[in-house]
């Protein structure tokens, strides 16, 4: 990989990035339209979150998504108002509460999650597997750098 201009690597990388997350977002909205027809894009990321992380506290969606904390409980309460989530006593500290997809919003997230994973397979089909194998390892190498960061700016 020599000849490569480091900085002009970096302008790529910010670049494509860039172009990823505007893609990501106006994704996200469609896909909880997909949910629910009255939530709004970062709705679908929280419910994902709960689904692959939870149950957690609300504080704990917070600083995961990187939101504040009125969206976040205007989210959430959105989503329990619609029957996606439930609210239960935390097992450690009953004064707290925990949120985990409901039923209803375990199973919705799996079909629209079925269907991307779908699109995904359909998109990248001509792809050799080893490269669809490795953009998941930068992808999560990249995602482990950004949580490490968050957590140590906590």
């Amino acid at each position: 990989m020599s000849g490569i201009d480091k900085h002009e690597a970096f302008v790529r990388l910010e670049r494509e990035i860039g172009l990823l997350l505007r893609r990501a977002r106006a994704i996200s909205a469609r896909l909880a339209a997909e949910l629910h027809p009255d939530l709004d894009g970062a709705a679908y990321g929280l419910l994902a979150l709960l689904q692959d992380a939870g149950p957690l506290r609300a504080s704990d969606v917070v600083s995961r998504l990187g939101l504040d904390k009125s969206t976040v409980s205007r989210q959430v309460a959105q989503l329990v108002d619609l029957g996606l989530v439930d609210r239960t006593a935390d097992p450690v500290d009953g004064r707290a509460q925990v949120l985990t997809p409901s039923a209803e919003g375990s199973a919705r997230l799996a079909r629209i999650r079925d269907a991307r994973r779908a699109r995904w397979e359909t998109d990248l089909g001509d792809w050799p597997a080893t490269d669809v194998a490795t953009l998941g390892d930068l992808l999560a190498r990249l995602n482990r750098l950004g949580e490490a960061r968050e957590a140590a700016e906590d």
